[in-house]
């Protein structure tokens, strides 16, 4: 009798230790082109973004949070916690058969690090970042993988088309699969409909990764007529439309985590990947900015500064709006801090975002300041930024509003001049020099 008491004693030991040390899931929904301020909540009061509005106040949504100027780039800080240049991934990667640039191998990845934790991970959407084998998702850390290798693809037909020759993208675990007119977001959903129902022992991590609101712009046929009737103009109303159907699949997603009882053990991470695309087949533009200038592409505000909020129910404070300077590569040392895993970040450019969530008047955890560089068409650019001061070199915007620096130089009061239309860079010396400094330093960060 003892004997068996002592053996449901220590049943019930190891039981309490496995719950005690259960971790949550992690979800990152990951949208492709979506504008600055592209959710209802935000200020596009014209959008119709029910589920995106619910996610971002059901957690804490960032004002003033960074990314970088384009896709590849963007999607590398995500799952290094690196800045792109020193991530290896400064531009994005190449597209073609041949092309060898992408996310070297050598990189720890998030996923990398979520399955060292005990994780099960799965790449679902866009990847971005290398077309080559050894650069491929299952080889950066994802158990899984599903989606397209390129920047973007047919939402029916899934072929890469942008600069041809145009070819069939897309494929399950390095095999090239053939879905034929079916809606690539749909895909999406069903995917992760799999690993949601699976129940696995194990949490899990998705990279959601959408393909929305990129070009093509092939939303619902009913959100198309939606706008359209409420007469938005073209190309505001594609893109809305587009826009909309990703919200509804957003929500399909959501869904999915409450019928399996799991909305309470996940985090989502929710981000865009840059600002909106003014290129020939985004129709020169769509997306909404308010005060912002600028688009996908360049620097200005308009083109890094994205949507972003992070949420988990009664861990993460619900309803709440943080503007300290934010930047995609802090997501990866927050969720090691949440979900509790040893992993060193010495090497990381970002900073756990839990002390900002935690109290709206903790300040920036970049308040030493942080740097972008891009390069675009042969031109190298940089901004460096340090609280309220931007400096930003060889500038342009490919926003269309109107634009007339020719100055190598701008500096811009963002508290004062969010819209960045007024250059102090002669009136500030002492600020230029140490954004400068600030530059040349993180220039010299291997």
């Amino acid at each position: 009798m003892k004997k068996f008491f002592l053996i449901i004693f220590a049943y019930f030991q190891i039981t309490t230790l496995v719950n005690a040390q259960k971790k949550p899931n992690v979800i990152i929904i990951y949208t492709d082109d979506q504008a600055t301020l592209d959710v209802n909540i935000l200020g596009a009061k014209d959008l119709v973004t029910p589920h995106m509005d619910k996610l971002m106040l059901s957690g804490t949504t960032f004002t003033q949070f960074y990314a970088s100027p384009v896709c590849s780039p963007s999607r590398a800080s995500l799952l290094t916690g690196k800045n792109p240049q020193r991530a290896g991934v400064p531009g994005n990667a190449g597209q073609d058969l041949k092309s060898k640039s992408g996310l070297p191998q050598s990189e720890f990845t998030m996923a990398e690090m979520f399955k060292e934790n005990g994780y099960e991970t799965y790449l679902i959407g866009k990847w971005h970042l290398g077309y080559q084998p050894e650069m491929r998702p299952n080889k950066q850390g994802f158990d899984y993988s599903f989606g397209h290798l390129v920047g973007c693809i047919d939402n029916y037909s899934h072929f890469y088309y942008w600069r041809g020759p145009n070819r069939h993208d897309l494929f399950r675990n390095n095999k090239e699969i053939f879905l034929d007119g079916e809606y690539f977001p749909d895909l999406m959903v069903k995917e992760a409909k799999q690993v949601i129902e699976k129940k696995s022992e194990n949490p899990f991590f998705i990279f959601f990764s959408m393909n929305t609101p990129h070009y093509p712009y092939q939303g619902y046929a009913k959100w198309i007529k939606y706008y359209r009737e409420k007469g938005v103009k073209h190309p505001r109303d594609i893109y809305a439309a587009f826009l909309s159907t990703q919200d509804e699949k957003i929500g399909e997603l959501i869904s999915l985590l409450e019928k399996n009882n799991l909305i309470d053990d996940t985090i989502i991470i929710f981000q865009s990947d840059n600002g909106h695309s003014t290129e020939e087949r985004a129709f020169n533009g769509g997306g909404y900015t308010g005060p912002y200038r600028g688009a996908k592409q360049c620097l200005f505000e308009g083109g890094i500064r994205v949507p972003a909020s992070i949420s988990w129910r009664d861990k993460i404070p619900s309803n709440q709006f943080r503007d300290q300077m934010s930047v995609n590569v802090d997501w990866m040392p927050t969720l090691i801090e949440l979900c509790g895993f040893k992993t060193d970040t010495s090497n990381m450019d970002g900073h756990s975002l839990m002390s900002i969530i935690n109290n709206e008047k903790a300040p920036s955890n970049h308040k030493e300041g942080y740097c972008w560089e891009f390069n675009w068409k042969g031109k190298v650019t940089w901004v460096a930024r340090k609280g309220k001061w931007k400096l930003y070199t060889n500038p342009y915007d490919n926003s269309r509003r109107e634009y007339t620096y020719t100055d190598k130089f701008v500096l811009f009061d963002l508290k004062n001049d969010p819209g960045e239309s007024i250059n102090l860079y002669k009136k500030k010396p002492k600020v230029v020099a140490e954004l400068k400094a600030l530059y040349k330093t993180w220039k010299s960060k291997k």
